[in-house]
This record gives structure tokens, C-alpha cells and sequence, in this order.
């Protein structure tokens, strides 16, 4: 769960004498700030070395966040060179402490595969994701669970990735808890002839921690110590199997993606939509790599992220926006749809298809009006953002204005909102 600074209340005991009130208070907020980007970018390393040690998930979660808690009251003292090295090693004494304290140890333990030992590992938070995403568990609770595990999203944020209501969302994540702890799922990275069983869900959730990123809720348009955390993870699970077309495919569509993240934000911290932006700022070292990942991944097969990466390749090798081949977009989403049918998908290929010079624009609306009847799409902000769209292009002002608002009043990110807002301003000159 992401660590809020402002909960505890910092502890002034054995701060030294003679600073003012103002020094303190600054001194508290720069610490704060500290404790927060270690949160943001240490959170799942720290808790997956405690659940390595522990096995057991609802234990290493309360350490890890006592952890946080405990920085959050000495480092006013001194902020450590190593944070993250600091608050594994808390976490961890906090979970020995409580095993410790426990009359009967076995009883608290999942069973263990290997036994636990104190270096650090690499790979601990693949293991986690793993651990999560074990066949014994429903597919709808190992993605919310390793969203939360391994994001360290509230589960408020995990509802809104999934596009379910957060107390489904919270249900989820406590049956697949109290089945890891009841089934003694193993703690480890699966054998090659395990590996295929689990491969698309794990995808699947490298792909929602990038997007749970890519587009973040609150204030900042983008979070990048997950996106950059879904790359990483995302590479080894390219070295883990090196010879499958998806973790090639995911891989690809990742690094092309997060190549175009600085022009996605002006100078003045507004959204820059694709057709907008200066391709000049786009990271030619991680698009050829990601090119190079979806066309290597294409040759081998043509899988949803295969499928994806494709319509990103197609549109960071066109020239322009105005010049990118539309109709092979559509005809990837044509081929999505036969795969992978969802909503979402469904979503996309309309959008496209209305970009295909030439689309029929009324045509278009009715698909998006019989989209509009999807559950899964009621609170999907971009739902309503492409109607407005389509609605202002067929010169419809007051519908158009309708769908943005109801955009403006789903979206959970300040800087999409200021981006339909002024959309929606602009109809009215």
C-alpha cells in the first residue's frame, strides 16, 4: 500500500536543541519527501525480501510499513546513504522480532521451498509476482494482488486499474492471501515446465504495473518508478524465457512506449497528445531497441502483446501522425479482437477507425454508443474522451461537451483533467 507521510505523526524526541521551529519543520518535510521516494521506488524490493524471509504475506506487508514508519521517526537524526538497504534491514528485524514472539512457529509459515538466508536477492520481486500469479489462484485476484504487492498500490488504486469497484477490489486481495497462506504456495520462480501455465497472467500484470504508471492518479501525469519498475521486471522475464515470442513482444511494446514519455508533457507540465508532440524528443536509443524487441517477437508469433506492439511500431516509424498507416492499425485490432475480445480492445479499434481518412464518423459514434453499455467501461474515462472527439469532429458542440465533462468527472489524474478541461473550454470560442 503507498505510504502516506502525512499519517504518522513524527516523533520529536531526541531532536537536538536550539533550532527554531521553521528548521524543523523543513527538516520534517525534506524527510518526509525522502521516506516517500523510497516508498515509491523501494516498496516491493523491501517487501519481497521480507516475504522471502517470512513466506507469510499479511506479516511482511505490516513489517514493511512499520519500516516506513520507523524512517519516517529517526532519519530526522540522519537520512541514511543506502535508504533502501536500511529499511530492509528494519523490516526484516521487525519480522523476526514478531516470528520470535509467535508460540508456534510452523503454524505461521506457508511451506517452504528453500530455506530463507540473508543476502539479497535479484530476483525477489519476480518471485513475488510469481508467487502471486500461481494457477491455484483465480486470475482476477493474482493481477489484483501483485498490483498490490508489487506496486504498492492503495486498493482504492488497484479498483481503478482493473476498472472494478474497490471493494471487490479489497476481496479480491484477501482471498488470494488467505489462499497462498492455506495452499503453502512456494516462495519461488516456477521450473521451465511451470513457466507456460502462468506466462500470460504474469504478462498481463507487468503490462497493468506500466500502465498503472504510464497514467497515474493524482497529480503527476506519469509515475516512473513503476513504469520503470514494469521495464525491469519486464526484462527478466525476457532472460527467463528467452525463446517466447510474449515476454519479447511486452518487452518491445514497454521500451517504445516509455521512448515518447518526455514528449508527452510540455514545458509547462501540460499533456501533449501523440499528434502533438515533437518527435525529435523521443529516445532514439529506446525506440530502436523496442523496434528491434517487437520486430524479433512479430517473426515468432502473433500473441496479443505481439499485436500491440505492432500498433506502437506503427506508430513511432510513421513519419507523422497525419501519416501513419490507420488502416494497418485497425487490421491489428481486427486480429486483437479474434485473441483477446475485450472492451478495451474494442475501444481502441474504434479509435482508430475513426482516424481512417475518410471513416464514417456517424458509424463510428453508434460503436461507441453500444460500447457506452459495457460495464467494464462505466467509470473508463477515454471512453467518453474519444465520443467527445467524434461528437466535436461532426460538429456537435453541446454533445461534445457532455462527454467531457463526464471524461473530466471519471478521470483520476490532474493533469488529464486540465487537458479535457481546456478541450471542453475550446468549444465554447
Amino acid at each position: 500500500m503507498p505510504f502516506d507521510p502525512g499519517t504518522p505523526t513524527l516523533d520529536p524526541v531526541g531532536v537536538p536543541t536550539g533550532r527554531g521551529t521553521g528548521e524543523m519543520v523543513s527538516e520534517a518535510v525534506e524527510v518526509a519527501r525522502v521516506v516517500d521516494r523510497a516508498h515509491r521506488e523501494s516498496w516491493s524490493t523491501v517487501l519481497s525480501s521480507v516475504v522471502r524471509l517470512t513466506r507469510d504475506l499479511d506479516l511482511a506487508e505490516d513489517c514493511t510499513q512499520d519500516a516506513f514508519v520507523q524512517a519516517l521517526r529517526t532519519w530526522p537524526d540522519g537520512i541514511p546513504d543506502n535508504p533502501a538497504g536500511w529499511l530492509t534491514t528494519v523490516a526484516r528485524r521487525l519480522a523476526l522480532d514478531r516470528l520470535r514472539r509467535e508460540t508456534n512457529l510452523r503454524r505461521k509459515l506457508p511451506l517452504l521451498v528453500e530455506q530463507p538466508d540473508d543476502a539479497e536477492q535479484p530476483t525477489d520481486p519476480l518471485r513475488l509476482v510469481f508467487t502471486c500469479c500461481h494457477p491455484a489462484l483465480a486470475r482476477e485476484s493474482q493481477v489484483a494482488l501483485t498490483l498490490r504487492l508489487i506496486c504498492g498500490l492503495t486498493t482504492r488504486e488497484v479498483a481503478a486499474v482493473l476498472l472494478i469497484g474497490e471493494a471487490t477490489a479489497a476481496a479480491r486481495i484477501t482471498r488470494a492471501k488467505k489462499k497462498i497462506a492455506a495452499a503453502g504456495i512456494p516462495y519461488r520462480i516456477p521450473a521451465d515446465h511451470e513457466l507456460p501455465a502462468r506466462m500470460d497472467v504474469v504478462l498481463t500484470v507487468v503490462h497493468l504495473v506500466y500502465t498503472a504508471g504510464y497514467v497515474a492518479t493524482g497529480v503527476e501525469l506519469t509515475r516512473t518508478d513503476l513504469t520503470g519498475r514494469a521495464i525491469e521486471l519486464a526484462r527478466m522475464l525476457e532472460r527467463l524465457m528467452p525463446d517466447e515470442a510474449e515476454p519479447l513482444a511486452l518487452l518491445g511494446l514497454l521500451l517504445m512506449t516509455e521512448a515518447r514519455g518526455d514528449a508527452r508533457v510540455s514545458a509547462d507540465g501540460e499533456l501533449v497528445l501523440l499528434a502533438d508532440q515533437d518527435r525529435s524528443r523521443w529516445d532514439v536509443k529506446l525506440l530502436a531497441e523496442g523496434v528491434s524487441r517487437a520486430t524479433a517477437a512479430l517473426q515468432r508469433g502473433n500473441g496479443r502483446f505481439a499485436l500491440q506492439a505492432a500498433v506502437a511500431g506503427l506508430h513511432v516509424t510513421a513519419p507523422s501522425w497525419e501519416k501513419t498507416d490507420w488502416g494497418q492499425v485497425v487490421r491489428m485490432y481486427d486480429a486483437m479482437m479474434v485473441s483477446w475480445p475485450t472492451p478495451i480492445v474494442a475501444l481502441n479499434r474504434v479509435a482508430a477507425r475513426s482516424l481512417v481518412p475518410g471513416a464514417d464518423l456517424e458509424a463510428v459514434l453508434v460503436e461507441l454508443d453500444a460500447l457506452s453499455k459495457e460495464p467494464a467501461l462505466a467509470t473508463y474515462a477515454y471512453l467518453p474522451a474519444t465520443r467527445a472527439d467524434v461528437l466535436t469532429r461532426l460538429d456537435r458542440p453541446g454533445q461534445a461537451a457532455e462527454a467531457y465533462e463526464q471524461a473530466i468527472h471519471l478521470t483520476a489524474n490532474e493533469t488529464e483533467r486540465r487537458f479535457l478541461t481546456t478541450r471542453l473550454t475550446n468549444l465554447n470560442r
